[in-house]
């Protein structure tokens, strides 16, 4: 099985990829945007992707969410993975040795209280954690550390100078796993839907009464423009399921209160909270 996933070996895509699939054999398509992520399943260079979507410090990755809906493909799973990021260097250095330190913009943002305490140090941001420490390993240079998980040190022949560096130690990303409509099962206890309402009172205060009367519980609500100049919104929902639940009729009733509704996927709800 092929999983495209955003970023390079030992990125934190590929460690959620590999513990979603219980480190089964899989070949990972490395990709170095989330557009070219989605477009390796569409073109069939892979067949399924892992998408970050959502992580505990920084929020919502709202352009994700318009690049599935837009894309036509499913969410067919989600991961928890609680982001443990690494200070790492070449061998033999301290972190007394360095100068500068790279990382994606997100990782560097979620390690300031350790950074703060070295304000001499360089921030660099780059396009990737993994491709950070790739770049210190293959050019040996020195005086340079990247920040990026403990896979990344172990594939790139790194040091940890500092483990653990993160702010929050509940920092945690939501992964979803994306393909195609063949490949769902129709079934779970989670639902992820979007919709757009009409601009008069209480439209989306509708939408929310009747969920709520359907015993169904709204897990997550997120608000993304449109782009069509009229400053309209959709509206995208994740909603957990009682057991029995008929997802037509659910989709019956909310089309009544909601335009351009969508299903975006069926799929079980990621229980567990994993480790990077």
């Amino acid at each position: 099985m092929k999983v495209a996933i955003q970023g390079e070996r030992g990125c934190f895509h590929e460690v959620a990829a590999r513990q979603y699939f219980n480190h089964e054999t899989i070949d990972i398509v490395p990709c170095t945007t989330f557009d070219s992520t989605l477009n390796s399943v569409i073109e069939g260079g892979a067949d399924l992707a892992m998408m970050a979507i959502e992580n505990a410090r920084s929020g919502s990755m709202l352009y994700n969410y318009n690049l599935i809906r837009e894309s036509g493909l499913k969410m067919l799973g989600e991961h928890n993975l609680r982001v443990v990021q690494n200070l790492m260097a070449l061998p033999g250095q301290t972190i007394k040795d360095i100068r500068q330190i790279r990382s994606h913009p997100i990782a560097l943002a979620q390690c300031m209280t350790f950074l703060n305490n070295y304000p001499a140090i360089t921030l660099v941001e780059a396009d990737d954690t993994a491709s950070s420490a790739r770049l210190i390993s293959e050019h040996k240079l020195k005086k340079i550390a990247a920040i990026a998980s403990s896979n990344a040190a172990a594939i790139y022949g790194l040091e940890i100078l500092a483990a653990g560096i993160e702010t929050y130690k509940n920092n945690y990303t939501r992964f979803l796993v994306i393909g195609g409509e063949d490949k769902s099962t129709g079934s779970g206890n989670k639902i992820s839907i979007c919709f757009a309402t009409g601009h008069k009172p209480g439209s989306l205060a509708a939408v929310l009464v009747i969920l709520a009367e359907m015993n169904i519980n709204l897990s997550k609500i997120q608000s993304v423009p449109r782009l069509n100049g009229e400053w309209e919104y959709m509206f995208y929902l994740d909603l957990e399921l009682p057991s029995g639940s008929d997802v037509e009729q659910i989709r019956s009733v909310l089309e009544k209160y909601t335009s351009n509704l969508e299903i975006l996927g069926i799929y079980n709800k990621g229980e567990m909270l994993y480790e990077s």
